[in-house]
């Protein structure tokens, strides 16, 4: 009860309410922030789109042939395997093994 008297609320409030609008503050402050990376990057990529699709209808056979061996490779990067599964038994029991055999039993 001693404490709650002697707290200072004019300062705890004080510095709640600072606190709470410093969170608020640097929030919109973000927001603002991405919104500006939005609008950057949304013109480099409009002018690089439009730069594309002036060439995308000059592709050659060689280009193609690169295409399909690339999603080719892409596809087939592993080897097949079989479905068998080996396990190796090992015969030689060390004494560790023997004790904790033992202590199951």
């Amino acid at each position: 009860m001693m404490l709650l008297a002697a707290t200072n609320w004019g300062n705890a409030g004080l510095m709640a309410l600072v606190s709470i609008l410093l969170v608020f503050v640097v929030l919109i402050l973000l927001i603002f922030i991405l919104k500006l990376f939005g609008v950057i990057f949304a013109e480099k990529k409009t002018a690089a789109a439009a730069s594309v699709g002036a060439s995308s209808d000059e592709i050659s056979d060689e280009e193609v042939a690169a295409i399909a061996m690339a999603v080719n490779l892409f596809f087939n990067r592993h080897d097949e395997e079989s479905d068998v599964l080996t396990f190796r038994q090992n015969h030689d029991v060390s004494a560790w093994q023997v004790r904790n055999i033992h202590k199951q039993l």
